[in-house]
């Protein structure tokens, strides 16, 4: 592939994980050891600079570490940690320090925090300037967008809304998704499609994913991130994963080269405060 990174971009989900620290009770086993180094091979091969490190479901509340990882790799990282109403405000204090900028909740299997903790906990966490990283499948978006746009912070939703499965463009749980972007403080990732597409192999690949990402960049640019989700825990079956393909699909999902610099730099440097 000829194409390269623009200088800054971010990739804004992946995880890290270490066999010295055990999984959590509530979260899913290990799915192996994935490390800095191992992500630095990474980041060299495909050109990247910055990056966001998402607390992953194995760990629950145990940040320690992503935190980690935040020390060894610097100023181009930011994380997104799991706390609870017990976290107190030096914890908290002490990990937006060490990069972090953002809470993860996840309304599906082995999430640590569903969306009901989304309105205790945020208040708190806005005032230290962080937002709210959501997963879920995306068909409850119609139903629970009222409760995101409440929140007093800025909301990323993970995996292209990931909806299960992909719907029309014309969905309402779509269309729900696309006007929590024109509030301004709603971002979603173009990231892991193949946690939802129907489709995960062939000339058609990912085209029910892809028909969603068109429409979220021809609607709202400036509201969209990018990721690869490395190192893709728990794909499905008989699928694995690709970096350099998943870059392609980006590309070919996103043509114009000014939309590619504002998802890769521009909005993450601008949401998680690079410079």
């Amino acid at each position: 592939m000829s194409w390269t990174f623009p200088a800054g971009a971010c990739d804004t989900h992946m995880h890290f994980y270490d066999l010295r620290v055990p999984s959590a009770i509530g979260g899913p086993p290990l799915p192996g050891c994935y490390t800095v180094a191992d992500y630095r091979a990474l980041q060299s091969r495909l050109g990247l600079q910055r990056v966001v490190v998402v607390q992953p479901n194995a760990y629950q509340f145990d940040n320690s570490v992503m935190l980690e990882a935040l020390t060894e790799l610097g100023t181009n990282a930011r994380g997104v940690a799991v706390t609870s109403a017990n976290t107190s405000d030096a914890q908290i204090d002490a990990m937006t320090q060490a990069g972090v900028r953002g809470q993860r909740f996840y309304a599906l299997r082995w999430g640590a925090l569903g969306l009901d903790a989304l309105a205790p906990l945020m208040p708190r966490l806005h005032a230290h300037g962080w937002h709210a990283n959501v997963q879920l499948d995306g068909h409850a978006l119609a139903q629970c967008a009222g409760l995101l746009t409440t929140l007093p912070s800025d909301c990323v939703i993970d995996h292209v809304g990931k909806f299960l499965p992909p719907p029309r463009v014309d969905d309402p749980a779509f269309t729900a998704l696309l006007r929590l972007l024109d509030t301004g403080r709603c971002w979603v990732k173009l990231s892991a499609p193949y946690e939802s597409s129907t489709r995960l192999t062939g000339t058609r690949a990912f085209d029910d994913v892809a028909a969603l990402i068109g429409a979220l960049v021809a609607h709202a640019p400036q509201q969209l991130l990018w990721a690869t989700n490395w190192p893709h825990p728990f794909p499905p079956a008989d699928f694995i994963p690709d970096d350099s393909a998943l870059l392609r699909f980006f590309l070919d999902c996103v043509p114009r080269e000014q939309d590619r610099r504002r998802i890769l730099v521009d909005n993450p440097a601008r949401l998680y405060g690079f410079s």
